[in-house]
């Protein structure tokens, strides 16, 4: 728990992809915040462990595949019917498959990939802008990217291409939304500590090279990225929209 403060108290926040990794850490820092959290997972029992994990019976967990319509549209009435509005929207949720070479990947892959990450992203934001767009004070979405939508990386191409439309979709939603008061940026992180990445960083030749391209000289821990998160959520951002913030040690600096 951070002693920063982000003004964020009574705050209703969605975390798609809240029950682990990233996600889980934005969700717990939004509770620290006072913020009414709603975490979104595909499975019950990572749900309900996360909850425990958080140890906070207020926090609020729904079941959904982001990628699909009708779980997402279960997700967000879900929400209204509890709480009556949504301030906050943090499109968290990732997934990759490697893919060495993306012109042999078969079509069933490609798909899946581009719509957990992209098209989910997508299915979220429309059912909460809609929800901010009624309300007199609009909202904040806050989209997790990363730096493998600006630069190909090996096994990461598929990935790169969702993350890369992420950043484009948040422009575009700026501009359209911002009449509204709605607010729409994102964070692009680089490899972060999560189990997600654990393949990478747990093989010590593979991290070494990767720490290597990072002037700080460390991949990036969850924290790292929450922080900005929250930022981007808060009043403190208040003139900030279409915008992605990149947070990678400096790597993309070199």
């Amino acid at each position: 728990m951070s002693t920063l403060h982000y003004g964020l108290e009574d705050k209703v926040a969605v975390v798609t992809g809240g029950s682990r990794g990233i996600g889980l850490e934005i969700a717990r820092e939004l509770i620290a915040q006072k913020a009414r959290v709603v975490i979104c997972g595909r499975k019950i029992e990572t749900l309900s462990a996360a909850a425990e994990d958080l140890g906070c019976s207020e926090v609020m967990t729904v079941q959904a595949h982001i990628a699909k319509e009708a779980d997402v549209e279960n997700l967000f009435k879900t929400v209204m019917d509890t709480f009556g509005r949504v301030d906050v929207l943090i499109n968290n949720v990732g997934m990759n498959l490697m893919t060495p070479f993306v012109a042999d990947t078969e079509f069933s892959l490609w798909q899946k990939i581009i719509d957990t990450n992209l098209s989910g992203t997508f299915l979220c934001s429309r059912w909460a802008s809609r929800i901010m767009r009624e309300q007199q004070k609009g909202g904040r979405i806050v989209n997790v990217s990363s730096i493998a939508g600006r630069k190909a990386s090996p096994g990461m191409g598929i990935y790169g291409v969702a993350k890369a439309g992420i950043e484009m979709l948040t422009k575009v939603l700026a501009s359209e939304l911002a009449g509204f008061n709605i607010q729409v940026n994102a964070v692009a992180p680089s490899m972060v500590r999560t189990e997600f990445s654990q393949p990478f960083w747990s093989n010590k030749d593979i991290y070494e090279q990767i720490v290597r391209s990072i002037p700080l000289g460390r991949i990036a821990e969850p924290m790292d990225v929450v922080h900005p998160v929250l930022f981007l959520a808060s009043d403190a951002a208040g003139f900030i929209t279409g915008q992605t913030l990149v947070v990678d040690g400096g790597a993309t600096a070199i």
